[in-house]
C-alpha cells in the first residue's frame, strides 16, 4: 500500500486530496494540525509520531526530522543496499510528500523559518524518481487525477514537481536571507529568486523571447491588473506601460501620461473633476502627436467614454487606466490590437536592478521629492504662484525622462521635451522646438546642472520664463547671470535625476 506524508500550513483542499487517495488505496502519514484536520474531517490518518516514537517536541520545532521519515522519503528503491536498510530497520518507503512551508515572507520572524518542512521537500525533489512531492494545492487535482486513474504519479509529472519543490524551496531561503541581511538597503551580499508569471509575446525585438518574472514572496501591480482587450503584451509593452503607470500616479489631480520608448512624449495635469481626464489626454496628445503615434497611455482615473472616443483615431499601443467605464470599452473594443489594462497604484520597487556582464548593477530607487522649503530660489526674479505649479509639475516629468532631459510646462502640461542626448544643448534645442510657440510663457526643468550658460540662453530665448534645476555646476554663478539677463526666475533643488 502506497503511503503519502502530508504535512501542511496551508489547508486549503487537503481534506479532499487526502480522501482521494484513500479511495486509490493508499495510506495517509500525517503531523500536528494537519493529522487533527484530516481526522476531524473523518480521513483515516496515522499520526507520524507512531513511526518515530517522538511526540512533537522543543515547541514544535522538531517533528518530522527523523530517519524514520527521511529514510522513507530518500530510499532509492533501485537499489538494493537501500532496500536491505529499510528492511532492517522495519521503514516503509513514502511515495508521496505533501507540504507546504509556513507564510514567512508575510510573516517574518525566527518562528516562520521552517526547517523540517524544507527537509522533507527537498529530499523528495532529489528523490523524485521514487517520490512524487507537491507543494501547492493548485496542484492536488492534478496529482490525485493521476493516483487514481494509474494508482502512483508519473515520472514527467513527479519531475515536474521536483522542479516546482526546489523553486519554492529557493525563493523561501531567498526571503530569509533577504531579512536576516546586514539591514543596509544594499546589503553584502544579494539574494535574487523569481518566478516565471507571464509570457511575452517576444522580447524588445521579434526574433528574441520575453517574459515577466515576479521576485519571490512580493506581488506587483501587474499581478493584480486585469487586461480587457487586445493582443498578448510584448516586452517593450510591459516596460512602457510600467514607465507610464509610474509616472501617471505621482500626480493627485486628474492626469495623462503618454510614453514611447520609455520617455513620455506628452503629459498634463487637468484641473476639475474626475471627469477632466478627457482633457488631459487631450492635452497630453497634443504635446507631441507624432511621437504619441504607436504609445502608451496612461491615465490615474476612470477612462469614460468621452475619452474613448477622443483616442480612438490615434493608434495606440496600451491604455492603462485604474478602470474603464463600460461604454469606454465599447468603443475600445472595436480597436481589436489596442491592449486596455485596468489596475492599482504601483506597489513599489525596494531596489533597482540591471544585468551587465557577470553580475547586476544595483541602486535604490530615486525618491523625487518636491519640497518647496528645502529649494532656493538663485534669481532677481521670483516665480509666481502659477510658475510654481507648472514647476512641479515639471519636476516630476523631467526625472521621469532620459538623461540628458529638459521638459517645458505651461498650464500643467507638457509642451516640449527634449530626451537621451550626449549633450544638455541639444535636449534644449529638441524641447523648444517641439514646444514651438507654446514655449512662450513656460516653465523648464532640467534633470541635472547646466555646465554653461548656452542651454539655458536656448530656452529663454525661446520664452520661458521660469527654469529649476538641481544647481551644483562649477559655473552656477555663470548660469545664474545669464538667467537675470533674461529677467528670468531660477530655482535649484539640491539633488539630480540622472535617468539612463
Amino acid at each position: 500500500m502506497p503511503t503519502a506524508l502530508i504535512s501542511v500550513y496551508d489547508k486549503t483542499g487537503v481534506v479532499d486530496f487526502a480522501s482521494s487517495l484513500l479511495r486509490a488505496g493508499w495510506s495517509i502519514l500525517s503531523s500536528g494540525g494537519t493529522a487533527r484536520a484530516l481526522a476531524d474531517a473523518g480521513v483515516e490518518v496515522t499520526d507520524v509520531a507512531s513511526i518515530t516514537g517522538f511526540d512533537a517536541i522543543l515547541g514544535h520545532r522538531v517533528v518530522t526530522l527523523h530517519p524514520a521519515v527521511h529514510v522513507g522519503i530518500l530510499a532509492d528503491l533501485d537499489d538494493p543496499t537501500h532496500r536491505a536498510d529499510l528492511e532492517r530497520l522495519g521503514i516503509e518507503p513514502i511515495s508521496l510528500v505533501v507540504v507546504n512551508l509556513y507564510p514567512f515572507a508575510s510573516q517574518p520572524s525566527i518562528e516562520l523559518i521552517d526547517v523540517g518542512g524544507p527537509a522533507m521537500v527537498r529530499g523528495a525533489a532529489k528523490n523524485h524518481a521514487h517520490v512524487a512531492v507537491v507543494v501547492r494545492p493548485s496542484d492536488y487535482e492534478r496529482v490525485a487525477g493521476e493516483i487514481v486513474a494509474n494508482g502512483s504519479v508519473s515520472a514527467v509529472m513527479r519531475r515536474e514537481l521536483a522542479a516546482t519543490a526546489f523553486r519554492v524551496t529557493a525563493e523561501y531561503d531567498a526571503s530569509i536571507a533577504a531579512w536576516m541581511s546586514d539591514g543596509g538597503q544594499l546589503p553584502a551580499v544579494l539574494v535574487l529568486s523569481a518566478e516565471k508569471v507571464q509570457s511575452l509575446r517576444y522580447g524588445e525585438n521579434p526574433h528574441q523571447d520575453g517574459a515577466r518574472y515576479r521576485s519571490a514572496g512580493e506581488r506587483s501591480w501587474w499581478d493584480d491588473s486585469v487586461q480587457h482587450g487586445g493582443k498578448e503584451l510584448s516586452y517593450l509593452n510591459v516596460y512602457d506601460t510600467e514607465a507610464a503607470w509610474s509616472l501617471v500616479h505621482r500626480f493627485d489631480s486628474p492626469a495623462c501620461v503618454i510614453v514611447k520608448h520609455a520617455n513620455p512624449c506628452g503629459v498634463a495635469v487637468a484641473d476639475g473633476p474626475d471627469s477632466a481626464i478627457v482633457d488631459a489626454y487631450r492635452a497630453a496628445n497634443e504635446c507631441d502627436p507624432v511621437s504619441a503615434f504607436g504609445g502608451i497611455v496612461a491615465v490615474n482615473r476612470p477612462v469614460t467614454a468621452a475619452m474613448a472616443t477622443a483616442l480612438a483615431p490615434v493608434f495606440t499601443e496600451v491604455v492603462v487606466a485604474p478602470s474603464f467605464d463600460a461604454d469606454a470599452l465599447a468603443v475600445l473594443g472595436e480597436k481589436k490590437n489596442l491592449r486596455t489594462i485596468s489596475g492599482p497604484a504601483p506597489y513599489g520597487r525596494r531596489l533597482d536592478v540591471r544585468s551587465i556582464d557577470g553580475g547586476f548593477l544595483v541602486q535604490t530607487p530615486d525618491a523625487v521629492s518636491v519640497d518647496h522649503g528645502a529649494w532656493r530660489v538663485v534669481t532677481k526674479t521670483q516665480p509666481s504662484p502659477s510658475q510654481w505649479h507648472d514647476v512641479d509639475v515639471a519636476w516630476q516629468v523631467v526625472s521621469a525622462v532620459s538623461s540628458n532631459a529638459i521638459v517645458l510646462v505651461k498650464g500643467g502640461c507638457a509642451v516640449g521635451i527634449g530626451a537621451g542626448q550626449q549633450n544638455r544643448l541639444d535636449s534644449a534645442r529638441i524641447a523648444v522646438e517641439r514646444a514651438a510657440s507654446r514655449a512662450k510663457g513656460s516653465v523648464c526643468a532640467s534633470d541635472a546642472f547646466f555646465p554653461f550658460r548656452d542651454g539655458l540662453d536656448a530656452v529663454a530665448a525661446a520664452g520661458v520664463t521660469c527654469v529649476v534645476q538641481p544647481g551644483g555646476s562649477v559655473r552656477d554663478d555663470e548660469v545664474i547671470a545669464a538667467a537675470d539677463e533674461h529677467g528670468i526666475a531660477m530655482i535649484f533643488t539640491g539633488h539630480r535625476h540622472f535617468r539612463h
